[in-house]
């Protein structure tokens, strides 16, 4: 009887911690867009060309290189994406998707939908693919100097 009775108490336990854990995952409830085909080969924040059929993400605040996963709060469905960019900069906007991650989730026509956000793993070891730097001194050389009118 006592045996039944821990047994019970640890079942009970472990959904209680699987439910906290749920809620820790938990980030973020609010509504998702998809980015237009004008940024198709356009340069990220992260430095990355961004790519319709890849499934990356812009959000404000999340490293880049989180996974996260965005899940239809109406129809359920969800898709993990990548973060790699900054944004939506819309009012009341949480995350916006790359197309290919939106037709994932729901209906292109619907234009936005209802989410929420679990981080499925965080990569600190995103690299950044940046254009090097270059010095004033450097930048003169290509200059053609025949172009300015004294």
């Amino acid at each position: 009887m006592i045996r039944k009775l821990f047994i019970s108490i640890l079942i009970l336990g472990f959904g209680f911690v699987s439910e906290a854990k749920d809620r820790e995952n938990t980030f973020e409830k609010g509504t998702a867009s998809f980015y237009s085909d004008w940024f198709q080969g356009r340069r990220t924040a992260s430095g990355a060309i961004f790519h319709q059929n890849q499934f990356t993400a812009a959000h404000k605040s999340l490293p880049f290189g989180t996974w996260v996963k965005v899940i239809n709060l109406q129809n359920k469905r969800s898709v993990i994406v990548c973060i790699n960019d900054r944004g939506p900069f819309v009012k009341g906007r949480i995350i916006d998707l790359s197309k290919s991650a939106a037709k994932e989730i729901g209906n292109l026509t619907d234009g936005i939908f209802k989410v929420h956000i679990l981080i499925y793993q965080k990569d600190t070891t995103y690299i950044q693919t940046q254009k090097k730097s270059v010095t004033l001194r450097q930048r003169s050389t290509y200059l053609d100097f025949s172009l300015i009118n004294p």
